[in-house]
C-alpha cells in the first residue's frame, strides 16, 4: 500500500491521492462546502464523499440543500438516546471499513470534535495521510493527530460575498483593484510565529544555508499541522516568503532538467 507523504506542495506539483472524505454533520458547517471541496482538490481526488448525521433533525436542514449538488452521500444516523453520539461511532466504523479496502491514500475528516483523534492516529499508523478540517475551536489534540489541518474560517473568509444590491461600476472597479493587490485576511488577528518559522527554516536548509520552498513548507507542516499562510494574510507560502523581506532572502533557480524555476530561501 502506498504511503504518501503529506506537507506543503510546490505551486506546480499535482496531487494524485485517492481520498475518502468523511463529514461529521454535527460538527461541520454547510456554508463552506464549496470552498472545502476546492481545498480538498488541491490534495487529491475525492473518490468517496460521505456525510454522517440525523437528517431528520432541523439542525441538518442546511446540509440537505447541498448534498445532491456536490454528490455527497448522506448516511442517516438516528439519535437513539440523549447524550450518546451515534454519528461518531458510525463514521469511525465506516472509516475502518474503507481503510481495509486498501483503495485510499488519504482520508479527509471534516469535524471540530476531538473524539476523532483516535481515528486519525489509527489511520496514520496504517501509513495513510490524514487531512483534518475544522473550526478554530477544534482541540489541539485532533489537529496535531492529522498530517495537515485546515481551519474552515480561512475557507469561509476566502469566499467572495456579493452585496445584496447591484454594485456601482466605480465600486466594482475598486473592489477588483483591492482583490488584485491586497493579501487575504481572516476574521481573526494572528500573531506571526517568527521564532517557530525561523527554527523550521534552519532545520530544512542545506549546507549552504538555503532551503527549497517545498522542503521548507513540508517541514513547517510536520512540526505544526495547522500552519497556514492564509492565517497571516497570504494565499500561498511563496507569497508570504517573498513579502517578508525582513526575515527571508529569496532566489529563483532553474530546476534541473526542466524549464521551470524553483524558489529557494534563506534567513536574512
Amino acid at each position: 500500500m502506498a504511503s504518501p507523504r503529506s506537507g506543503a506542495k510546490s505551486d506546480s506539483e499535482e496531487s494524485t491521492l485517492r481520498l475518502a472524505v468523511l463529514i461529521d454533520a454535527d460538527n461541520a458547517q454547510a456554508a463552506v462546502i464549496e470552498a472545502l471541496l476546492a481545498e480538498i482538490a488541491r490534495f487529491g481526488e475525492a473518490t468517496v464523499k460521505r456525510i454522517y448525521g440525523d437528517f431528520t433533525a432541523p439542525t441538518s436542514a442546511s446540509w440537505k440543500k447541498v448534498l445532491q449538488r456536490y454528490a455527497i452521500k448522506p448516511v442517516q444516523q438516528f439519535a437513539y438516546s440523549t447524550g450518546k453520539n451515534a454519528t461518531d461511532s458510525t463514521l469511525i466504523i465506516d472509516a475502518m471499513d474503507l481503510l481495509y479496502t486498501r483503495k485510499f491514500d488519504g482520508f479527509c475528516l471534516i469535524t471540530s470534535d476531538s473524539d476523532f483523534t483516535g481515528l486519525a492516529m489509527r489511520l496514520r499508523e496504517e501509513g495513510i495521510t490524514v487531512f483534518g478540517f475544522g473550526e478554530r475551536k477544534t482541540p489541539e489534540a485532533f489537529r496535531n493527530a492529522c498530517h495537515k489541518f485546515v481551519f474552515t474560517e480561512v475557507l469561509r473568509q476566502s469566499r467572495v460575498v456579493e452585496p445584496a444590491g447591484q454594485p456601482s461600476k466605480e465600486g466594482a472597479e475598486q473592489k477588483a483593484a483591492v482583490s488584485r493587490t491586497a493579501p487575504e485576511t481572516t476574521e481573526h488577528t494572528h500573531v506571526f510565529p517568527k521564532e517557530f518559522v525561523l527554527t523550521a527554516l534552519e532545520q530544512s536548509t542545506d549546507d549552504a544555508g538555503w532551503a527549497q520552498l517545498g522542503t521548507f513548507g513540508s517541514y513547517l507542516t510536520k512540526l505544526q499541522p495547522d500552519f497556514d499562510s492564509r492565517l497571516y494574510g497570504y494565499r500561498k507560502l511563496s507569497d508570504l516568503v517573498k513579502a517578508r523581506t525582513d526575515l527571508f532572502i529569496t532566489e529563483e533557480r532553474q530546476a534541473s532538467g526542466s524549464s521551470q524555476k524553483v524558489l529557494y530561501l534563506r534567513a536574512k
